[in-house]
């Protein structure tokens, strides 16, 4: 059986994923003041790293980062329900603009959903 990577068309999926994401990001208004114009790339390739790994594609991020500790990693940035809302708007129109399996589709909106309500460190 093959990997959701690998279901998906691996790297090429992914960095297609990423790339429009961060085309959202870099014009919200939310998510835009979370990323410094130094690190917009190297955000973007984080999260490609992760999120191939993640879904059995090369273990890069591992090795270049460690175990991804995401809510450490995220705990220095202001994230309320109105930032997880905001990426998760952004994921979404990426997301359902993606030519993929129905199937494949929910598994990964589960994923993220999950993943975004998990990142909130802050109260309204």
């Amino acid at each position: 059986m093959s990997s959701f990577y690998e279901q998906v068309g691996g790297e090429p999926f992914f960095s297609d994923l990423v790339s429009q994401f961060y085309a959202h990001v870099a014009t919200d208004p939310i998510l835009r003041p979370m990323y410094p114009d130094s690190d917009m790339k190297g955000a973007a390739a984080r999260l490609q790293m992760f999120l191939e790994q993640y879904w059995g594609g090369p273990t890069t991020y591992q090795e270049q980062r460690g175990h991804p500790r995401l809510r450490m990693r995220h705990a220095g940035f202001h994230i309320d329900s109105a930032a997880r809302d905001a990426w998760l708007n952004a994921m979404q129109v990426v997301v359902g603009g993606l030519e993929m399996d129905s199937d494949l589709r929910a598994q990964l909106w589960s994923y993220l959903e999950m993943a975004a309500n998990s990142m909130v460190n802050q109260p309204d």
